[in-house]
């Protein structure tokens, strides 16, 4: 019969020959033959069929045309329990990845990369997408088990392309450009107009609280006596200062001075992306080799944010002998680029541009301006002069100007990398293979960073950073691999060690005092503040083994087993086992559906198993450090770095999977259903101790808790339409999680962190919040629960609402569970649509349900502004008793309560939906070609980040897994069009 391969670059057994799927699209095959799909698993391959592990499968196809700089953006959406936290708009970013809930409190829970057989611990944008075959993502113990104490968040297992056996070469070209924007729209504020008038209204009302019997007329003209003078600082308005706002109105008459308000424009643009990718492969029937080179571009929508990117890459196999096979691989990289401020580590700081473009009030230019003529000023060279911000208010960053310094201060990074592989596989008879592999990885890091003597944290002497760190990663390990078929029964015996060695060696100095302008090397500044220097090492050994077996690939079995040793913790808890046993029944193979015309596929399967976590952020956990460099002129001096419980330990995760894998329709439909439970055990916690036990941060951390996360994932791919010249296929994923501590030992009943507080029975995610009731229509108060030791108490910060219990004094609040950021529901749906020659493909990113707390937004709502933005939200605030609202009275006096943190007034619905890209090309038909001598070209136009809706505009609640948002470089949007031509 005739049968349609579906991709390329797929290994299928054909009875007991292992042949290549080529880019042919059709292929004779005999009709008593069956073939077999071979999945990429831990250490090896397996039919899918006999697979009893959870393990999604991506191939190149999938996202070969989408101009992403990082497979970890290839990652979201594309498997069910798969939750991303959406990268930075850094060009060269990639983001956060969780499998299956929150593995860990006080460690990472970011998944295990490996790449080509070997862990890969380096930056995912030092590997070309380009270069990638296919990635597969394990999410079971049955699957992850063999990586033992690296594998309890995930495993993400990435094969690169290979040669093609047989046949011509082929030279492959590609190229695409496009377009950077900004993908989530800043909040709504109030305007210049609108603004003095709610200024002056919170410090009318202000005074009619602070000071008891004021006129109405009196502290309206105390509030236009203040408003600039006292508060604002800036009249940009051609009226003088005490006519400005006249009993709540601006004055009709005012005209703008000058109207370059906006600190947006002059930071954010459009960026540009360009990409080129050119490969060559080929191969013999003894020796496959692939080689590539790439070059990618971008530049961000904010100003000095760029990314640079050379690759090379080099890849040969071959079947030296019958029985034995080599190969090596070896990939170069170089990149570098403009960095922009974190926004994460300096949410609130200075130079924070995404900050201070967004809370800077309406009313303050960047620029200076004559103060007579108004015009903007330029120096002798013709260069604009920029504010420095003496005549601005408390909350609009007197003395700096953000723009100024982003265009004075450098920060720049260069990246060199190796990636290495190499493997030789002898086969000592028909059924024994003893195999090697080695991989060896380096990365050398150079950053400097410069701050300007003009404005800022250098001024007035300047100062200058230099970093540089060196990772180097060897891994190697030994495989024996028995497979051998008794009648119907088939066996598969794996027994293999692994060593893994990490070092890392960083260097930084620091100096200040600038000599000469335009060099900001060390050389140039008198000072110096800092020097240091550190290496870190890192050993781990395992030891491993994995038996399969299946009767007609109808009854499934397998185990799996692993000793690893790490040398982050002491010797005697040093080495522990991991492991994990599974079972499958196929129900397709029994006689009852073996001749189902409707059921085409029907597995149910389950497994069990233990996995660890060592990835700790000290090497030496069960070491005390002190630290070096606390000296006093020429006295050394050395200061309590550490405080280590010598007893610490891995955490261990235990976890169920059952699965139920379906096909219909000689399979136009497939799709999967598990249930997962996963508990982790000796949860790492940094336990609270008194002050006066003299302990850095107050801390030590412990195995000290327990906590499960459980959750139904569905997947589904149809075939709607499949005709010669059309076809239609959908796709979609929903995942749902539940997290909970369940133990938490030593004493330990809870431990608060920001808006978060661990204590058992709730999630790591639930916030503990002071409780927000609402506003008084009284009088606009700002209202909270009040908390049960002031309940029977009477004061004047304590009243009764509705029949509600109430307190103005936020200190007084009641703190309680608020809630989680956890969704109820996560997941994608996509499409692809062929019409002859033309192809559409579209994919969606959504969650239901859980809570972001918008600090962000808090941040707008101020009731008394002194320069800061305001939201345009600020317009519905309290002005007349009996008026119902949720913003409270603008008052300089009780604006504290009103603006207070760790308040749930700031939770909203995390509720989004994004259109995460899409895809529109025309290939050209061979018969159109041939005369050029062409075997093929696209031509297309693809898209990322493309459209969001979520609760409010401006709101990013794929910002973090805690829900939690700062004031960070928003996401890209990415269009771009190109084309692919084969020869």
């Amino acid at each position: 019969m005739k049968m349609k391969l579906l991709s390329t670059a797929v290994l299928f057994f054909v009875g007991a020959h292992l042949v290549e799927a080529q880019k042919t699209k059709r292929d004779t095959i005999p009709q008593d033959t069956k073939i077999d799909e071979i999945v990429v698993v831990a250490y090896g391959s397996q039919k899918r069929e006999t697979m009893v592990g959870s393990n999604t499968e991506v191939k190149a196809k999938q996202f070969a045309d989408r101009p992403i700089t990082s497979i970890g953006q290839a990652l979201d959406g594309a498997s069910a329990g798969v939750k991303v936290s959406t990268g930075t708009g850094q060009p060269g970013s990639s983001p956060s990845i969780q499998i299956r809930g929150i593995g860990s409190y006080g460690i990472t829970t970011n998944p295990l990369y490996v790449v080509d057989g070997t862990i890969y611990t380096g930056s995912l944008a030092a590997i070309n997408p380009n270069d990638i075959a296919s990635f597969n993502i394990l999410k079971d113990a049955a699957s992850t088990s063999l990586y033992g104490s690296a594998a309890a968040n995930g495993v993400v297992l990435i094969t690169t392309k290979s040669g093609r056996k047989g046949g011509k070469d082929l030279i492959n070209f590609s190229m695409s450009t496009g377009a950077i924007g900004r993908s989530i729209p800043e909040y709504d504020r109030v305007n210049v107009h609108q603004y003095y008038p709610l200024i002056w209204e919170s410090i009318r009302n202000g005074r009619m609280t602070s000071v008891p019997g004021t006129t109405i007329a009196d502290a309206n003209a105390y509030a236009t006596a203040q408003l600039i003078s006292g508060v604002l600082k800036t009249n940009v308005f051609n009226v003088p200062d005490n006519q400005l706002v006249v009993n709540g109105v601006l004055n009709p008459d005012a005209k703008l001075k000058y109207t370059d308000l906006d600190w947006q424009k002059p930071l954010m643009n459009t960026g540009f992306r360009q990409n080129y990718e050119l490969n060559y492969s080929g191969g013999s029937n003894t020796t496959t080799y692939f080689s590539s080179v790439g070059y990618t571009n971008e530049t961000g929508y904010l100003i000095k944010s760029d990314f640079e990117r050379f690759t090379a890459r080099l890849k040969v196999d071959s079947q030296v002998k019958s029985w034995l096979k080599l190969g090596t691989s070896i990939s170069g990289v170089s990149s570098n680029g403009n960095n922009s401020v974190e926004g994460v580590d300096n949410n609130s700081a200075y130079i924070n541009p995404y900050r201070w473009t967004r809370t800077m009030g309406p009313i303050y230019s960047p620029y200076a301006h004559d103060p007579n003529t108004f015009a903007t000023l330029y120096d002798n060279a013709g260069n604009v002069v920029y504010d420095a911000g003496s005549a601005r208010g408390a909350d609009a960053a007197a003395g700096r100007n953000v723009i100024q310094e982003t265009l004075l201060n450098k920060d720049l990074s260069k990246n060199y990398y190796i990636i290495s592989r190499a493997y030789a596989e002898i086969k000592v008879d028909p059924y024994l293979t003893l195999s090697t592999n080695v991989g060896y990885d380096i990365r050398n890091n150079r950053r400097s960073t410069y701050g300007n003597k003009i404005i800022g944290d250098a001024a007035p002497g300047g100062s200058a950073e230099k970093y540089s760190f060196t990772e180097q990663t060897f891994t190697w390990n030994q495989l024996l691999n028995y497979k051998r078929k008794f009648g119907e029964h088939n066996f598969e015996f794996l027994l293999g060690h692994e060593n893994y060695k990490f070092m890392y060696e960083y260097l930084y100095g620091y100096k200040k005092g600038q000599i000469v302008d335009d060099n900001d090397e060390l050389i140039n500044f008198v000072t110096p503040a800092t020097l240091t220097s550190r290496t870190d090492n890192y050993r781990k050994e395992g030891v491993f083994s994995r038996l399969n077996y299946d009767y007609k690939s109808k009854y499934l079995l397998s185990g799996s087993i692993r000793w690893d040793g790490s040398s982050r913790f002491a010797k005697d808890v040093r080495w522990d086992s991991f492991w994990s046993i599974g079972a499958g029944w196929r129900l397709k193979g029994e006689e009852f559906l073996s001749n189902s015309n409707l059921i085409s596929e029907l597995k149910i399967r389950g497994s069990y198993g233990e996995v660890g976590n060592d990835r700790t952020d000290s090497y030496y956990m069960y070491k005390s450090t002190y630290t070096l460099g606390y000296n006093n002129a020429q006295e050394p001096g050395i200061l309590f770095g550490f405080l280590a419980d010598p007893s610490i330990t891995w955490e261990a995760n235990k976890q169920t999977d059952l699965g139920i894998d379906f096909g219909f329709l000689n399979n136009r439909i497939t799709g999967s259903v598990e249930y997962y439970n996963r508990v982790t055990e000796d949860l790492i916690f940094p336990v609270p101790l008194p002050v006066s036990a003299g302990v850095p941060d107050n801390t030590i951390s412990r195995n000290v808790g327990t906590m499960y996360n459980r959750g139904f994932e569905f997947s589904i791919n149809a075939d709607v339409i499949k005709t010669p010249n059309f076809t239609w296929n959908i796709n979609a994923n929903a995942s749902t999680l539940k997290n909970q501590v369940t133990e938490l030992t030593d004493g330990i009943t809870e431990i608060i962190n920001g808006t978060k507080k661990v204590s058992v029975g709730h999630s790591i995610y639930d916030y503990w919040l002071r409780q927000w009731y609402g506003v008084d229509p009284a009088d606009g108060s700002p209202l909270f629960l009040v908390a049960d030791a002031f309940a029977n108490t009477t004061a004047a910060d304590i009243r009764t609402v509705n029949g509600q219990k109430v307190t103005t004094n936020f200190n007084k609040a009641k703190y309680d569970y608020s809630g989680t950021a956890i969704p109820d529901l996560f997941g994608s749906f996509g499409t692809t649509i062929t019409y002859k020659q033309w192809a559409l493909s579209a994919m969606f990113t959504y969650q239901l349900g859980g809570k972001t707390y918008d600090s962000n937004y808090a941040a707008l709502m101020s009731s008394y502004s002194q320069g800061g933005a305001l939201s345009t939200d600020i317009l519905d605030r309290w002005t007349t008793p009996g008026q119902i609202t949720d913003v409270p009275a603008l008052n300089s006096s009780t604006y504290t309560s009103s603006n207070i943190g760790n308040n749930s007034r700031w939770l909203v619905s995390s509720d989004f939906i994004t259109f995460r890209q899409a895809t529109l090309s025309y290939s050209f038909s061979p018969e159109t070609l041939s005369q050029l001598g062409v075997s093929g070209l696209k031509i297309l136009v693809s898209g990322e980040n493309l459209w969001s809706k979520t609760a409010r505009k401006g709101l990013e609640p794929s910002q973090a897994f805690n829900g939690t948002t700062t004031n960070r470089y928003t996401p890209a949007r990415v269009v771009t069009i190109g084309f692919n031509v084969s020869f």
